[in-house]
């Protein structure tokens, strides 16, 4: 172990004094979290867009939609990974956002399906996944204006995008990029960022949402 003694730290106190300080933080937590809540109270109400063009997008098995990606689930979540074609440049920004994925099956319970997309081509994609040892799913819109329309149009590298489909309609209904996906690769974080949030009904949310006791809901990751 290193010797830290001589590294700056936080000053020391008496445990009365330290549980006092505490005690003053955690009410700016507790209001910070309530001020989070109202926030994805107001995503939830966001407008949202159609998307009109067709895309395609590739994976070892072949091609699939837009539509598709959606995996018979109502929402989607797409993070806008910067990998492109004939670069070997890994993003460690992508990269840590990719490490801090978890069990995606609770997402999956909410209705909603997580995957991966990039502009590169396939084995670029699946080269970074086996040196990594990712298994989330992770497509190729090599070939199409994909990467353009959803991120580089907004002056963006990366991203992250959420989608509903209705019918045989994908709608837009959220994009965030920079700090806005520091914190977005927890399975509760996610689903804030979705137009049905985490489905509880403890969240402040439209009327008609589809919406399930507190907890109900929650599984084992192999129990689902």
């Amino acid at each position: 172990m290193s010797d830290t003694t001589q590294l700056a730290a936080p000053p020391i106190v008496d445990r009365s004094t330290w549980e006092s300080a505490r005690a003053a933080l955690l009410a700016e937590e507790k209001a910070l979290t309530h001020a989070q809540d109202r926030l994805n109270a107001t995503r939830r109400r966001l407008p949202m867009t159609q998307v009109s063009s067709a895309y395609m997008f590739s994976d070892p098995r072949g091609t699939v939609t837009f539509g598709e990606l959606f995996d018979g689930r109502r929402q989607l979540i797409v993070y806008h990974n910067m990998l492109s074609t004939d670069d070997d440049h890994i993003c460690l920004g992508c990269s840590l956002f990719s490490d801090g994925l978890g069990n995606l099956a609770h997402l999956r319970a909410r209705d909603t399906t997580f995957v991966m997309v990039s502009a590169a081509r396939v084995p670029e994609i699946e080269a970074v996944k086996t040196r990594l040892g990712w298994t989330f799913p992770w497509y190729s819109s090599h070939g199409t204006t994909f990467h353009h329309d959803f991120v580089t149009a907004r002056n963006a590298k990366f991203g992250l995008s959420v989608f509903l489909c209705r019918g045989a309609d994908i709608f837009q209904t959220y994009f965030t990029t920079g700090r806005g996906v520091e914190y977005a690769s927890t399975f509760r974080a996610l689903a804030d960022l979705t137009p049905y949030g985490r489905g509880e009904d403890w969240e402040d949310s439209p009327a008609g949402w589809p919406q399930v006791p507190t907890h109900s809901w929650e599984r084992l990751n192999d129990q689902y």
